[in-house]
């Protein structure tokens, strides 16, 4: 095996276990939880340790690293600019589920050569954001991202979301459409469509609460097509989120016809040619019957990592979008 395609399949297993995390604390959510938070201190700790190794995975350091204050509580932001790009209009990457800022490592390079890039990590998900109050339901996940980018992109950006992400996105651009130049849902899930009866089923064995390390990472392995790799920078990253964070999220919901007309920006849509989280041709389907102005795309020979796997025909492809979308 040539070591880009295990690279790659190391990449797809990560994204696998992400959201194989967030399904299953949709399965087995924490009852007594109101915000997000850390077990123990030592939990953290190691957290941090690994979080740290994810991050010196991208090309540069940040320009720019801030904690800023929300209703909810205090963001981590990172930004990246040049002095050719510190004025032009930003890219704001929205994070899958337990991934955070570190999962737009292998993007960066092509996302920044020609915009500022601001990343974050989600409030009530495991990451440096400290969460303070409830977030009931999405429209609060739009305005906590509404009052960042109040201070971060005062006069709009091109918002980007992968997975639980994209879900996130398309909350924030039905909220505050006037402040989004263009929107990007990579993967998208629960957005157009569910994910296959098959990778639900394995999504269920691999959440329950208690199962075996083992186990669990045969049942990754038997989604990913391969075996799963738990010494990968971000997969360790995520392993110690799941074990030492109590996320506390609202569920999304599949996008409605009435909730689609907010949608008037230029939109792209990435799905994945095989075992999509997304929902595969029916999540096709269904955004082009919802956002009959949106460039929808299966790239091929991809899965759920879709951004990592493509970084560089898609950080080309969006680049191009966005100089159209300004």
């Amino acid at each position: 095996m040539k070591l880009a395609d295990l690279r790659g399949r190391k990449r797809t297993l990560v994204a696998v276990s992400v959201v194989l995390i967030a399904f299953g604390w949709f399965l087995h959510p924490d009852s007594d939880a109101t915000v997000g938070q850390f077990r123990s201190v030592a939990g953290r700790k190691e957290y941090v340790t690994h979080y740290r190794e994810a991050m010196r995975r991208f090309p540069t350091p940040p320009s720019v690293t801030a904690d800023i204050d929300t209703d909810f509580g205090a963001v981590r932001v990172y930004e990246w600019h040049t002095p050719e790009t510190r004025d032009s209009m930003p890219v704001v990457l929205i994070p899958g589920r337990s991934s955070g800022a570190p999962m737009w490592a292998d993007n960066l390079a092509a996302f920044s050569s020609r915009h500022r890039v601001i990343a974050f990590d989600a409030l009530g998900d495991a990451g440096l954001s400290v969460q303070a109050a409830p977030l009931a339901d999405m429209a609060d996940q739009a305005a906590w991202i509404h009052q960042v980018l109040a201070r971060q992109a005062p006069r709009g950006a091109h918002i980007v979301g992968h997975s639980f992400g994209g879900a996130t996105a398309v909350a924030y651009a039905r909220h505050y459409p006037t402040e989004v130049r263009s929107l990007t849902l990579l993967e998208p899930v629960f957005t157009f469509s569910y994910p296959s009866a098959r990778l639900m089923a394995w999504t269920m064995v691999a959440s329950l609460p208690g199962l075996p390390t083992g186990w669990r990472n045969h049942a990754l392995g038997r989604i990913g097509g391969t075996d799963y790799d738990p010494t990968e920078p971000m997969a360790r990253m995520i392993d110690a989120g799941t074990h030492h964070y109590d996320a506390h999220l609202p569920t999304p919901s599949l996008l409605s016809d009435d909730d689609a007309h907010a949608l008037t920006m230029p939109c792209y849509v990435a799905i994945a040619s095989t075992d999509s989280l997304a929902g595969g041709d029916k999540a096709q389907r269904r955004a082009g019957e919802l956002l009959p102005h949106a460039q929808v795309e299966v790239w091929p020979d991809t899965t759920h990592s879709l951004p990592m796997q493509v970084a560089e025909p898609l950080g080309k492809k969006l680049t191009d979008f966005w100089e159209t979308s300004s």
